[in-house]
Parts: structure tokens; C-alpha cells; sequence
């Protein structure tokens, strides 16, 4: 595992260090819950390299991506982006994506440790198509700025004079010094949010600058503990933990946001349109309140029931600074997952109840 590229950075800021799929992480500087708070209230500064970046470049990249993944890729002009899945066959998923229309290049951002992956599935059906993929991690950072201040603290870099409105919107600016820059409108965490590409040689530099404008309005360098919380908090499902291979989009929550059902044809497709046609998915993912009196978090996989009948499991769950209480996302069954219905959670420590809430949590 190599470690991250600011790992000095880091360090000199109190960090301590954690593992995600293979990747190297910052999980919290000393104080997660300050960090949580930040998010919350102010906003807070994360380096996010250790995700997974592909560049598509070629004449036909946009017409080649449009048939791969759920959403409609072919209508985005540069500076223009979505959030997409991208599916088996069968409409189970591989990945989910944001994509970002940069003027000659595709730019895929997604979960860390599935660069090969994703690549190597795209290549398969790559046949006279003007297209290649580029792994963008030996080349471009990604920084993140997310909560209620961050677009104040970008606009104190005095870099951008343009500011992305729409969510994926991006704007590239050329710095004698620090060189090619992408912002990105990205509210990770449904308050407000961006993304910055920076060129690795000037990714410290970028850091340095977020970290000092973040502490003039109350924010801080923020890690992976408290992301993940306010993450969970904000009913976000991250594909690793609350989706994987044996999901279709959806059951999971995202398929206002991920899938369109007026493209033409992509892989996975046929499966996914049918179901929204004249189906119905079995399972949904939900929001669940836990009992007060559980002393352990969930563990991903434990057991939900309802009448002595197992109808669900856990994916993620975190003790909620916000609630001061324990919420977790899970799937459900569909005879059983109605807002306010009270399961039984079985646990190592035993059983309590979980109540369905609606998301994001309150």
C-alpha cells in the first residue's frame, strides 16, 4: 500500500492514518468530532486522492461511455457532468460515478481500489471506437472542500473568477504556478461541496492554501471518520459499503439521480428498464434508528427482522453526533420496510429494535 501522496502533509497536522479498499486514508486529525462539526457548520477541507480517476480521451469517448452506464452522457457539453452507475448484463452493479465533460476528455471519478477494474471493463468492449483510457492518479490530486462555507473557502484561494453553479459543473483555470486546476461543483454530502483536480507537483501547495482559508471561517482539515459519519447522517449509500455487486440501481436510493430511462441502449439496460416498467425491486435501502439501549454498532451483514421472519440486513451504521443516537442503513424487503415500522436487529450482543426512518436522517 503506498501511502498518500501529503502523507508529510498530513502528518504535520496531527493525522492519523486508515485503510479503504487498499487505499490509504486520513481517518481523523486528533479530534473527529470537531471534524464532524466542521462539516455540519462550517465546512471542511479532505484529500480525496486515494479515489479511483479515469480520463477517457478520443473522438468517440462520448458516444462509447453513453453505452455504458445508466445515465445520458451524450447530452453533456464541456464543462457539464452526472452521477451514473455502471452495470452488468444482468444490471448489477460494477461502480458508481460521477462524470465530469472536460473539453477533450471524459473525467470518471469513483471508489478507491477499482481503477483496474473499471478500466479493464471498459477495454473489453472497446472495439473500433475511437477511444483510451487513462488512469488519472499518476497525474492529477483530488481535493475536497464540503459544508455550508465551502465556496467561500475556494473563492479565498483567488484562483477562480467562474464559479460552477449546476452540480458536476466544472471550470478549468491555467496558473502560471500552480498550472492547470478543475473545479467541480460536488456537494458530497447534499449541503454544499467542491471538488479540486490539481496537478500532483502543485497538489501540497492547493492543500496548504484550503487548510489556512478553511481556519479563517471556523473549518478544518477534515478526515474519513467524520466524512463517513455525516455521510451515513446524510442518507448517502457509498458503493463498497451500502452497494456492491449484488445490487441493481435501483434498490439502492440513486436512481433518480444515476439512471435515465430516455437513452438509447447500454449495458445492463434491458434488465433495469424492465423492472422499472412493470416490476418492482424486492429490497430498498432504508434509514434505521437504533435502539437507545445498544451498547455496539451493527456490524455490516447483521440481521434484521419483522414477525420472526428475516427480511433485511445492515450496511453501514455509525453512533450520530448530530442525534446523539445510533442510525444505520439497511436494506429491507418490501412487504417489511415502511417508514416508522419497528424490526428487530440481531446482533453478537443480542437483539433490539430498529425503527425505519425516512432519509436524510432528521
Amino acid at each position: 500500500m503506498n501511502p498518500l501522496m501529503l502523507h508529510e502533509f498530513h502528518q504535520s497536522l496531527g493525522a492519523r492514518f486508515a485503510e479503504l479498499n487498499g487505499a490509504p486514508v486520513v481517518n481523523d486529525y486528533g479530534d473527529w468530532l470537531a471534524e464532524h462539526a466542521a462539516l455540519r457548520e462550517t465546512a471542511g477541507v479532505l484529500d480525496f486522492s486515494f479515489r479511483s480517476r479515469l480520463c477517457l480521451i478520443g473522438a468517440d469517448r462520448a458516444r462509447f461511455l453513453h453505452g455504458q452506464v445508466t445515465n445520458d452522457v451524450k447530452k453533456l457539453r464541456a464543462g457539464e457532468g452526472c452521477y451514473a452507475a455502471i452495470t452488468t448484463a444482468k444490471g448489477k452493479m460494477e461502480s458508481d460515478l460521477n462524470i465530469f465533460a472536460l473539453a477533450d476528455e471524459l473525467l470518471l471519478d469513483f471508489e478507491p481500489g477499482l481503477a483496474e477494474k473499471i478500466s479493464q471493463r471498459l477495454e473489453k468492449f472497446i472495439v473500433a471506437d475511437d477511444v483510451q483510457i487513462v488512469d488519472a492518479a499518476p497525474h492529477y490530486g483530488l481535493m475536497s472542500v464540503q459544508g455550508p462555507k465551502a465556496e467561500m473557502i475556494v473563492r479565498a484561494l483567488n484562483l477562480f473568477t467562474e464559479f460552477p453553479a449546476k452540480q458536476f459543473a466544472s471550470v478549468k483555470i491555467s496558473d502560471a504556478t500552480l498550472g492547470e486546476i478543475y473545479l467541480a461543483n460536488n456537494p458530497r454530502l447534499g449541503t454544499s461541496g467542491f471538488d479540486l483536480f490539481v496537478p500532483n507537483n502543485s497538489l501540497g501547495a492547493v492543500a496548504d492554501k484550503l487548510v489556512a482559508a478553511a481556519k479563517q471561517v471556523g473549518g478544518r482539515a477534515v478526515g474519513w471518520q467524520a466524512f463517513e459519519t455525516a455521510r451515513i447522517e446524510a442518507g448517502i449509500p457509498r458503493f463498497g459499503a451500502d452497494m456492491d455487486e449484488t445490487n441493481i440501481p435501483l434498490e439502492c436510493g440513486i436512481e433518480n439521480r444515476a439512471v435515465t430511462y430516455t437513452k438509447g441502449c447500454y449495458i445492463g439496460q434491458e434488465v433495469i428498464n424492465r423492472i422499472h416498467s412493470v416490476g418492482h425491486v424486492n429490497r430498498e435501502l432504508r434509514g434505521l434508528r437504533l435502539a437507545d439501549d445498544l451498547k455496539t454498532l451493527p456490524q455490516r451483514g447483521d440481521k434484521l427482522f419483522s414477525a420472526g421472519k428475516e427480511v433485511g440486513h445492515i450496511t453501514s451504521a455509525v453512533k450520530s453526533p448530530s442525534l446523539n443516537a445510533g442510525i444505520a442503513l439497511g436494506y429491507v424487503r418490501r412487504e417489511a420496510n415502511q417508514i416508522g415500522n419497528e424490526l428487530t436487529l440481531q446482533t453478537a450482543g443480542g437483539e433490539h429494535s430498529a425503527k425505519i426512518v425516512g432519509l436524510p436522517f432528521a
